[in-house]
């Protein structure tokens, strides 16, 4: 028997042109895996962050919700508090509907290390993010608790950064990691990358590239000709997507 809505507990995926999402089907997956009938995740697919409002009337017993572009920014103000790391990172992608309100988290710094974490060695002491957008601040922020002095590369010269023609031999052979925060490559896209002198890559690189789809990047594919260890997002989406369902079912304050 079909259970009715106020019988539900409902997650969704807050974004826009949002079809794809890796998250609708992982959720409905697990709730199977966990025979939890009683919960649902769907995707609020907005044009406008200001129609957050309706979602919430229409959905009095939502308990959480995912965040994606472009609205990892824009629904701060729609918040009543926030978490350390989301703050630290300014942006969020996880929301907890709890007794204090809206709460938001950011669950990528999390999803990153826990993905990293088997490919970690002695000498991967220096890295090197390719990109500086929103998935990117949050791996800076991840490598700084790891204490692993980063370099950020941009396309444009900003202060603090370099750009793509700043990389030569000298710089790529400095740093151990390299890690692609660009969408560059994403399908259907699949032919693009970032562009970087592949020539330098070695066997004593780790190279990850937050894109899961395709599984294996033109990007990946290069750095793995190379000698380099090699992993894509796949791994950190499933991290973050646990870190989001233990958020929702617990009653921590922030």
């Amino acid at each position: 028997m079909e259970k009715k809505h106020d019988e539900i507990h409902w997650y969704g995926l807050l974004g826009r042109n949002i079809s794809y999402s890796f998250s609708r089907g992982y959720f409905a997956d697990k709730f199977e895996r966990l025979n939890r009938s009683d919960c649902r995740y769907v995707n609020f697919d907005l044009e406008d962050i200001q129609q957050l409002p309706n979602i919430l009337q229409e959905y009095p017993h939502l308990k959480g919700f995912n965040v994606t572009i472009p609205y990892k920014q824009a629904i701060i103000p729609y918040l009543d508090k926030q978490s350390d790391s989301a703050k630290a990172i300014g942006a969020v992608n996880c929301v907890q509907v709890s007794t204090q309100g809206l709460v938001g988290h950011k669950t990528d710094a999390f999803g990153f290390l826990k993905a990293m974490e088997p490919f970690l060695q002695d000498n991967h002491k220096k890295a090197l993010i390719l990109g500086t957008g929103g998935a990117s601040k949050a791996v800076f922020y991840a490598l700084n608790l790891l204490k692993i002095p980063t370099t950020l590369v941009s396309r444009t010269p900003v202060e603090g950064q370099v750009t793509y023609d700043d990389l030569d031999e000298y710089l790529l052979k400095k740093v151990d990691i390299i890690i692609n925060t660009t969408p560059l490559g994403t399908y259907p896209n699949v032919e693009a990358f970032p562009p970087i002198p592949f020539k330098y890559i070695s066997n004593k690189h780790l190279v990850i590239d937050l894109i899961y789809n395709p599984e294996k990047t033109v990007f990946l594919k290069k750095c793995e000709a190379q000698g380099a260890t090699i992993s894509n997002g796949y791994n950190m989406l499933v991290q973050q997507a646990e870190k989001s369902w233990e958020i929702w079912n617990t009653n921590s304050k922030v």
